[in-house]
């Protein structure tokens, strides 16, 4: 049996690990983006994400459980101080005006519909490269390891803040991502019967969400959070859009969108 050079071993992990972090390393010292949400914000080392990475959205079962909206908020904070917003929209399901009412900038948005799943990674990896872009926002229903790692040493190359809406089945595969959140749709335990009229129109009013943070080195790994969304745009005029606006084209509906 050959003898095995533990000084040797330990340096080529110091090594390993030294080219996995120097990317993101660039963009450590710039300001931390927020969320959009501040209780996730807290379950992170930063108290928010950092530019160059990437980050996994899990949907839900029923592919309806607000990661869309929540991955969206996101984006817009990445574009605040400037930068495009760049959405994969391959199924056509992508409702600008409904993003609007959750707070994006239509001039900073950018929809591309790829015509094939090859098409649109190629288009994923030239946004994630580009200074320009804030924010990258799409689904992705399979993602080759190698690709993915593509796609990270993109996003550290750019600086892009990479939001992946991935399916349920893609919770414990492999992962480039810095931070993996899962995210569930809270269903009422009050029956229907017993609610009054104000209280079934103040919960159609909010999104109850509940997320979890899989995957964050120095993060509040396996917390789960309650998040209530659609409050803050409440608006009651006559021309405003329902709070709980899809994300989609309400001609498809929400569940194309996975959000």
């Amino acid at each position: 049996m050959r003898h095995i050079n533990h000084s040797a071993l330990i340096s080529l992990r110091g090594k390993v690990q030294r080219l996995e972090t120097e990317g993101r390393q660039r963009w450590q010292g710039q300001s931390v983006i927020s969320t959009g949400t501040k209780p996730l914000d807290q379950l992170l080392p930063s108290r928010g994400l950092v530019r160059g990475t990437l980050v996994e959205w899990i949907l839900g079962a029923d592919r309806s459980s607000g990661a869309g909206v929540l991955a969206l908020r996101a984006a817009c904070e990445a574009a605040r101080d400037g930068g495009y917003v760049i959405v994969f929209d391959r199924q056509h399901c992508f409702f600008p005006p409904a993003a609007a009412a959750w707070g994006l900038d239509l001039k900073r948005l950018v929809v591309i519909r790829a015509s094939s799943v090859r098409d649109e990674l190629w288009a994923l990896d030239q946004a994630l490269r580009c200074r320009a872009v804030a924010a990258v926002w799409g689904g992705l229903e399979e993602l080759d390891w190698r690709w993915f790692r593509r796609l990270q040493l993109s996003a550290e190359q750019g600086g892009t803040l990479g939001l992946l809406l991935r399916p349920a089945r893609a919770r414990g595969q492999p992962s480039w991502a810095d931070v993996q959140w899962q995210v569930t749709p809270v269903v009422p335990k009050t029956e229907r019967s017993q609610q009054s009229q104000h209280e079934l129109q103040h919960q159609r009013s909010l999104w109850q969400l509940s997320v979890t943070l899989n995957r964050c080195r120095g993060g509040a790994i396996g917390r789960t959070v309650q998040v209530s969304i659609g409050e803050q745009y409440r608006d009651d005029s006559a021309n405003s859009l329902p709070l709980a606006a899809s994300l989609a084209d309400p001609a498809t509906g929400r569940a194309a969108t996975g959000t």
